[in-house]
């Protein structure tokens, strides 16, 4: 009988890669939607680096909302890449023909159990080192149309399953 075991270390290099496919996503959305502005991307990157380095992130959403309704959005979930399996998908393919005229752009992030383990002192000693503090929010409720999965991002033993809200 042979039992095998195996250790591995997430890094910040493999946060980056990470990163980078929910990044190429906004930006696509940036160059479609014109929102979020392409100028405030990096500081959102540099946010989500940081959050995926220490596992204090579980689900990153953005998207477009009217009257407390999606419609449209890209949520992230991050998982254990193990438990996920499957291979490691080019970013891209945003949803381009949704209707955002008078809505607003939202962008959400879900903490872990791990942010929730820290103390204060810790939340805001890890807070002050971000680009930008954010407020709490809430997330808007489904509007007319559906969830889709469509995209595994993959590295280090950690997966990102990103699942589109599509106006109907």
């Amino acid at each position: 009988m042979t039992t095998r075991t195996s250790s591995q270390t997430f890094t910040r290099t493999e946060a980056r890669y990470l990163a980078s496919k929910v990044v190429a996503d906004l930006y696509q959305c940036s160059r479609l939607y014109e929102r979020p502005a392409a100028d405030v991307i990096p500081d959102y990157e540099a946010e989500l680096v940081e959050h995926l380095v220490h596992g204090y992130v579980s689900e990153y959403e953005f998207g477009f909302e009217r009257d407390g309704k999606r419609i449209v959005s890209w949520r992230y979930e991050v998982k254990d890449g193990d438990l996920v399996g499957g291979s490691d998908d080019h970013p891209g393919r945003v949803f381009a023909r949704a209707d955002t005229a008078g809505a607003s752009h939202y962008n959400l992030l879900t903490y872990s159990w791990k942010w929730s383990a820290l103390s204060t002192d810790e939340q805001q000693a890890f807070e002050s080192t971000l680009p930008f503090n954010r407020s709490e929010g809430s997330l808007p409720n489904d509007g007319n149309g559906y969830w889709t999965a469509d995209k595994t991002y993959t590295r280090g033993g950690v997966a990102i399953e990103r699942r589109t809200f599509r106006p109907l």
